[in-house]
């Protein structure tokens, strides 16, 4: 413990660097980081980019019985298995819903959370709870046409819908998307963490439109709010714009960090024991 508070009190350490795990969002996989990824390394950070079950180069494992729960769980078993402290968790729409529950779990681990143009949902919530009805209607009605019933096809999923409109990002993007398991959007968040929440930002995805938009309503009660004038795909149509508010995101995660670390030594026995023979 002592060595983890002398880690964090200087931040000079080659230990020091900020830890980043990204989660993709629906029909994605880790694949569609790269950019954001690059651009974060660049600043001598770690990056870590799960692949969600079902998903992805993990398409394979696609099947009725993946969840919610196996989403979470793919993402805390990450953590664990990388012995990961102090990230900054970031989800990106429907994952929001995977990170607020990774977040509750495993408070311990996580120095701030970064919704996405994200689902932010309460306790008994599903992603469904959190976006608009015609989108349930429009992912159901499509899941029981061309998926079985328990997919989600890519069919749904438009560039027009993603905000894509270069070709270039057309031409990466749409052929590597994949059907998503549908009861991962029927399935609900159950919070129960006793541990004090990690600080929030939202990020809002607001296209062409001028910037100061009317804050959305799964941004409600999250004070550090921005905006991005591009698509709901961020992390490919604007990933320097990305990394750069995720860094200045972390370094106020940093200071955080820091000065409740300090604060913990302080009220310590070690810093009382040190208290008492000034």
């Amino acid at each position: 413990m002592l060595a983890e508070v002398l880690r964090l009190l200087n931040p000079d350490r080659s230990g020091s660097m900020t830890t980043y795990v990204l989660v993709h969002g629906a029909w994605h996989g880790g694949w569609c980081w790269s950019r954001v990824r690059r651009a974060l390394m660049a600043t001598g950070s770690d990056v870590y980019t799960p692949t969600l079950t079902g998903l992805g180069e993990r398409a394979h494992l696609a099947s009725r019985e993946v969840d919610l729960e196996t989403h979470i769980g793919d993402v805390l078993g990450m953590l664990e298995a990388e012995d990961l402290t102090d990230i900054i968790l970031v989800g990106h729409s429907y994952a929001g819903v995977v990170i607020t529950a990774v977040a509750d779990r495993a408070a311990q681990k996580i120095a701030h959370l970064v919704y996405l143009d994200a689902a932010v949902p309460r306790d008994g919530q599903c992603l469904y709870d959190c976006v608009p009805t015609q989108l349930k209607t429009h992912v159901e009605g499509h899941a029981t046409l061309g998926g079985e019933g328990w997919r989600v096809p890519v069919a749904a999923a438009s560039a027009q819908f993603l905000g894509l409109k270069r070709e270039e990002d057309v031409r990466w993007v749409m052929p590597k998307l994949t059907p998503h398991p549908i009861r991962t959007f029927r399935e609900t968040v159950q919070l129960g963490s006793k541990l004090a929440p990690a600080p929030r930002t939202y990020i809002n995805c607001i296209g062409d439109k001028a910037l100061g938009q009317p804050k959305p309503r799964q941004a409600d009660g999250i004070d550090d709010y921005h905006e991005l004038r591009t698509g709901h795909d961020a992390m490919v149509t604007a990933p320097q714009d990305l990394a750069d508010l995720l860094s200045k995101v972390a370094e106020t995660a940093s200071d955080s960090v820091q000065s409740r670390a300090a604060a913990d030594a302080t009220s310590g026995p070690l810093g009382k024991l040190s208290h008492r023979h000034r």
